[in-house]
């Protein structure tokens, strides 16, 4: 039977079950971060775990459409881990916007009145706002997520801090600088530079010791807390013999989410907006913290991976390799910094080559340009006005390229549940931001037949490092694209766009005589006669992997 039409394949037989219990446990394969399955989302627009805590700081003016606190927490994700939703997705390591205190005022940057939300407006590093939770709850989080073998990473922003209002006072002029607004033409105007009007900018260029900001130290002093805060800032700089200039400040406060809670690892925001030297810096002071981390808890220690660090270079491509042009400059920011940066490109790769093609080319960059580190592939962010397919028209085609795909995969929340990215009256990347749409993953059949797939691909992609770090291998083209994969014992065989529903394919490169395979997205079990596979599916996807 010739299949005409991709997505009424889909359409058809979506009850059968996602997986068996067994396989949705976490995986026994080594885990790697080049081929992680990493789940991004607001803080703020995830899911409502508690509703106590939604209004905070008297923050009560009114926002423009979807640029207010909509109750988004911590306890709200805690609650989805133990509900099972990342492991039947797949997803072995979740990304949260920045949970740090923010401004307590809104300001309007042209787009309406909006309040830190987004978790990139920062007032006091130390704190976690109130709107997002507490420490406590940060800590049941990373020790929940761990125990279902769940990575957890935070957001790290040193280039800014929060816009000035009327109850968030600028920072003093030896901590920040207020212009010239970025012009973005060369490398010294993307970085000694503002990003927007009133974004103060860190003089993360500076290795002159400055005191702290007079307010922090009235907060911290009505808060009970300064004799400890400076307590730990004098051991922190004795320690590391760092001077006591702005930057070096923020990373230790950073440096604190890794030793108190053991976070995993940091996204790192804005990072061609400061100097390269900071990253190699942050590095050392990350790596510092989270050696400190196994040795005070050896008991929760999960593996032998570093700290992983994955950059927000923007406009950075994997054509480019290691270095990113400023047009008058290339800089690498991968050696000495970071595991891995944010892939812009393969929303495009996707739009204008083969699939083929797509898989070759990153196989082929990755192990050799950018060998030994890794990429970040996304489809959908929370500042990309370009998504990969804003309409929802094709969410299926966007599982398919960007969980088979080498490199890490980063699913966007939403994307598994076609969330819109288009809202009615609202404006700019306010659009991309709205409340996870969970009644139509509980009542609409069509989300939860969408679902089911990236379900299918997340959970092999977990179960595999194979996926997303191994080594692409075409095996046949003649129905469909077929491929195997290999990660050291890891071995994979994975075919896309079948035209037949009569499946036969030669596995003789990976699989021996009388192996027992299970094809995961139909699920069956079959095995190895002649050096092929024959079996009959209704969908125009195969996963094979050695039971």
């Amino acid at each position: 039977m010739k299949r005409i039409f991709f997505l009424l394949a889909f359409s058809i037989f979506f009850g059968c079950k996602v997986q068996d219990k067994k396989s949705m446990l976490p995986s026994e394969n080594e885990f790697v971060w080049e081929g992680a399955n990493i789940y991004f989302l607001l803080t703020d627009r995830f899911t409502n775990g508690d509703t106590s805590n939604d209004l905070n700081f008297d923050r009560t003016k009114t926002p423009g459409k979807l640029r207010g606190f909509e109750g988004g927490d911590l306890k709200g994700i805690t609650q989805k881990i133990k509900e099972g939703y990342f492991t039947k997705l797949g997803i072995n390591a979740i990304w949260m916007t920045p949970i740090v205190e923010q401004i307590h005022d809104a300001t309007d940057e042209g787009s309406g009145v909006s309040y830190g939300f987004h978790g990139y407006w920062a007032k006091d590093w130390t704190a976690i706002d109130p709107n997002f939770g507490t420490k406590d709850e940060l800590k049941e989080l990373v020790e929940t997520a761990h125990k279902n073998g769940i990575r957890i990473l935070l957001d790290a922003v040193i280039n800014h801090t929060g816009p000035v209002t009327e109850k968030d006072p600028v920072w003093p002029s030896d901590w920040v600088r207020t212009s010239p607004k970025c012009s973005f033409d060369s490398y010294q105007n993307t970085v000694s530079c503002t990003l927007v009007e009133n974004l103060p900018d860190i003089k993360t260029d500076t290795n002159a010791s400055v005191d702290l900001p007079p307010y922090l130290i009235e907060k911290w002093k009505n808060e009970g807390r300064l004799d400890q805060e400076m307590a730990e800032l004098d051991a922190f700089f004795k320690k590391t013999g760092y001077p006591r200039a702005p930057r070096f400040y923020i990373m230790k406060w950073l440096a604190d989410y890794i030793t108190e809670f053991g976070i995993d690892g940091y996204r790192v925001d804005t990072v061609k907006h400061t100097e390269e030297h900071v990253w190699q810096e942050f590095r050392q002071v990350c790596d510092a913290a989270f050696a400190e981390y196994k040795k005070n808890n050896p008991d929760k220690v999960l593996d032998s991976n570093g700290f992983y660090l994955v950059g927000e270079v923007y406009n950075y491509a994997i054509s480019h390799g290691k270095s990113f042009d400023f047009g008058d400059r290339k800089v690498n920011y991968f050696d000495e910094s970071f595991n891995s940066l944010i892939n812009f490109e393969i929303k495009w790769n996707v739009k204008q080559l083969s699939a083929k093609q797509v898989f070759q080319k990153y196989d082929s960059l990755l192990n050799s340009e950018l060998k030994n580190y890794g990429i970040l592939n996304y489809m959908t962010s929370h500042d990309d006005g370009q998504p990969f397919d804003k309409e929802r028209e094709v969410p299926y085609k966007t599982a398919t390229m960007l969980l088979l795909t080498p490199g890490t995969s980063q699913v966007y929340y939403g994307d598994e549940s076609a969330r819109n990215l288009v809202v009615e009256g609202a404006i700019g990347d306010a659009n991309l931001r709205s409340f996870m749409n969970w009644d139509d993953i509980n009542k609409n059949p069509d989300t939860k037949k969408i679902l089911t797939h990236w379900q299918k691909l997340g959970q092999f992609r977990a179960n595999h490092p194979a996926v997303g770090a191994g080594k692409h291998q075409i095996i046949s083209e003649e129905n469909g694209l077929i491929f195997s994969r290999i990660y050291k014992n890891d071995v994979v065989i994975i075919g896309i766009d079948l035209l037949e529903s009569d499946i036969k394919i030669d596995v003789s490169s990976v699989f021996k005589e009388g192996d027992k395979l299970k094809e995961v997205y139909s699920n069956q079990e079959i095995t190895v006669k002649n050096g092929k596979v024959s079996f009959v599916s209704e969908f125009p996807i195969v996963l094979l992997e050695k039971m």
